[in-house]
């Protein structure tokens, strides 16, 4: 799909601001929303929006297809008389700039059940239609989620390897008595993610009316305490308790010495090919739901991935083995046309990654905080004098440091390369990198909020290889200034890329 020019930011929904302890998709996202229409931008790029488990991470949902019930809006729920005023008198003192989920989740979990309660005691006919509906058109992933939230509740948050043979291995009967025993807690599930696609909905129609487009995304992996596994362990390579016989990850790179061990199951892909890719398919459809375009988390692992053995402590032992490749995307352009993909093509890119990137049109990622390593200008492929245009340039992503933070974290050699590239002295690391992605011939430009704030490596998103202490970072209240709306535009207006 052809992409016409454009720019954005890059912010996860948990990072917006708000009273609750994490960023909610009610009000707060509205007014985001209003302060990038009024910068001239038309993109905003989120993490994937599936519910958190191990970690916190994004990355290790309990769903591919679930919302995320922490970021639904206490606000828009008072609007739907689900709360009430007395219900929101016990906040915790939640600190400011990041999120404590240890606080947020249980609190949060309480106000939602809250929330339940009053729905079952009172909603209006039209909003228990609406749940209804919603149950009708998301039976093909919702019934098994709900059961499989409803049962991790049960067994204290273990995961589903640890639970009775018979639950854990899905025997009809046994599935057939948790749904009686755990009735209201399946109920109490679907309600939660009704309440997240009703308003996540609403911000994609504002989004639209705005003229922004939403850059959502794929993880190429799902997480293995996850419905997706437990329903469908036929299409992973999983021993007969359940348990990986081999997991994902990268071999020793840029951003860790002995590799990164995710701990994914891998897919069985001849069996996703005997179906046509269905499950794939779905997926698809369910993310397009949300967002407008996906970026493709870890493309070269559908050329090629990192089979590492599922007892394996790190990364670095393990082989590469070949992914589905064009089959995969010649199955989804079959079904669903073409797509609005970015290709995340990062990593150890190899010749066949490339050809099947280019052989579908993709568009790559480049990284300008990757270009200033010493070394002859014409080698580094993400400078910018070297983009071609089918290509989305980022000052950082969320694995990376702020441009700020990168400036005193790097030696004076790679600082002294970006100050020569960009004829700048180094006071104002962050507004050069911006400048000079949106200066570029790439289509797509885009930045992380915190190198609009000029933030420094306290604000950091996530280190990939550190199990914990990520994906805190929260925008200061005050952050969206009229003086930041009108600088932003100006980069927009000087180079082509202001929307709407």
């Amino acid at each position: 799909m052809k992409f016409n020019r454009s720019a954005g930011v890059l912010l996860h929904p948990t990072s917006l601001s708000g009273p609750y302890g994490i960023g909610e998709i009610g009000p707060s996202a509205h007014r985001w929303l209003e302060f990038l229409a009024g910068s001239g931008c038309g993109l905003w790029q989120i993490l994937p929006l599936g519910p958190t488990g191990y970690g916190d991470s994004p990355y290790q949902c309990f769903s591919a297809f679930a919302g995320n019930p922490y970021l639904i809006s206490l606000e828009a729920l008072q609007a739907d008389q689900l709360l009430q005023y007395d219900d929101l008198l016990d906040i915790p003192e939640f600190p400011t700039g990041k999120v404590d989920f240890g606080t947020v989740i249980p609190w949060k979990l309480s106000v939602l059940d809250r929330a339940y309660k009053r729905f079952e005691q009172g909603a209006s006919g039209d909003l228990r239609a609406e749940l209804a509906d919603f149950q009708e058109q998301q039976a093909a992933w919702l019934d098994d989620f709900a059961l499989f939230m409803a049962l991790k509740e049960e067994h204290g948050g273990a995961s589903w390897v640890e639970w009775e043979a018979p639950v854990r291995d899905r025997q009809a009967g046994a599935l057939e008595a948790a749904r009686a025993r755990l009735d209201e807690a399946i109920r109490r599930q679907i309600f939660r993610q009704f309440m997240f696609f009703r308003q996540w909905h609403s911000i994609r129609q504002h989004a639209a009316q705005l003229h922004i487009q939403i850059i959502g995304d794929i993880p190429i992996f799902v997480a293995q305490d996850s419905a997706d596994v437990w329903a469908n362990p036929g299409l992973f390579h999983l021993e007969k308790n359940g348990r990986p016989r081999v997991v994902a990850g990268v071999p020793p790179d840029y951003f860790s010495a002995t590799g990164q061990l995710w701990g994914n199951p891998l897919y069985n892909w001849p069996a996703h090919r005997q179906t046509s890719y269905a499950w794939w398919l779905e997926r698809f459809r369910s993310v397009l739901n949300l967002v407008d375009i996906v970026r493709l988390d870890h493309f070269r692992g559908f050329a090629g991935y990192w089979e590492v053995p599922g007892t394996a402590p790190t990364a670095e032992i393990g082989r590469w083995v070949k992914g589905p490749g064009s089959n995969f995307f010649q199955a989804v352009r079959k079904a669903l046309g073409e797509l609005p993909i970015i290709a995340e093509d990062l990593g150890v890119i190899t010749p066949d990654v490339i050809k099947l990137r280019d052989d579908f049109e993709l568009p790559g990622m480049m990284i300008l905080q990757f270009g200033f390593t010493v070394g002859p200008f014409d080698s580094s492929i993400f400078l910018p004098h070297n983009y071609i245009r089918n290509c989305v340039v980022y000052t950082g992503t969320h694995d990376n440091d702020t441009a700020c933070g990168w400036y005193e974290r790097v030696d004076e050699g790679e600082r002294n390369v970006y100050r020569r590239y960009l004829d700048r002295d180094g006071s104002q690391v962050a507004w050069d990198f911006i400048r000079a992605c949106w200066s570029s011939v790439a289509v797509f430009s885009l930045a992380p909020m915190q190198d609009f704030l000029s933030m420094g490596n306290e604000a950091r998103m996530n280190y990939p290889g550190n199990p914990s202490g990520n994906w805190t970072w929260r925008m200061p209240p005050d952050a969206l200034t009229d003086s930041l709306r009108d600088r932003i535009r100006e980069l927009n207006d000087l180079f082509s890329r202001r929307s709407g």
